[in-house]
């Protein structure tokens, strides 16, 4: 299984793009593609959905070494045995209290948007952090993206990695690389690819590129 260290490539499986019926195939054709990282997001759906979706995914992605991140629901995360969860700043728990439901071991991520919230969820245990949204996205429609100016500084202050994310694509992920950044989230570029293989594939390449 591969550790968050050596993740550059995080996929989201978000159900607001993709059928349930789709779900393990196209978590297939982004292992294939060199996704190091695979969450599932699944924020219109209730308990025991996300609970079916992620006994869907878990044997795919443990078969293919890749983790298996369960948005918002730690508990959900040790029940189907995948490897953490990841929670927003609106969340009811901290990383810590989150790693107590989902298992000692589980590796907790943190939706942050400023360097200093980056900089206390370092500080609260977190594994590695989002940071964004970089840029306009509907996934996140509420929230003003940052742009590219802070980059660089939330490298220099946090010591966990940091997955840029929002509204990256192909077509600006050279930018953001060359802002500082070392890993990325890519959500509906790759989902809504016509080829999702061949997307991720060119994705992970300019990562790989970048290090």
């Amino acid at each position: 299984m591969k550790t968050i260290a050596d993740c550059f490539l995080y996929g989201i499986l978000d159900l607001a793009y993709i059928p349930p019926a789709d779900v393990t195939i196209v978590a297939e054709k982004m292992i294939e593609g060199g996704v190091d990282i695979v969450q599932l997001r699944a924020k219109e759906y209730v308990e025991k959905d996300v609970l079916w979706f992620g006994e869907q995914l878990a044997p795919v992605t443990r078969a293919a070494g890749v983790p298996l991140i369960i948005n918002d629901y730690p508990e959900i995360s040790a029940e189907v045995g995948a490897q953490g969860v990841h929670i927003g700043q609106d969340d009811d728990y901290n990383p810590e209290q989150a790693r107590i439901l989902a298992g000692k071991n589980a590796i907790i991520g943190k939706s942050t948007h400023t360097y200093q919230q980056a900089v206390v969820a370092m500080a609260e245990g977190a594994d590695y952090i989002g940071f964004g949204p970089l840029f306009a996205t509907p996934t996140k429609p509420d929230y003003k993206p940052i742009g590219l100016d802070d980059i660089a500084r939330v490298h220099e202050l946090v010591r966990v990695p940091i997955f840029c994310i929002g509204g990256i694509k192909l077509e600006n992920l050279a930018s953001v690389l060359a802002a500082g950044a070392k890993r990325a989230v890519i959500v509906s570029g790759i989902l809504k690819a016509a080829d999702i293989v061949s997307y991720t594939r060119d994705a992970k390449a300019m990562l790989l590129a970048n290090r």
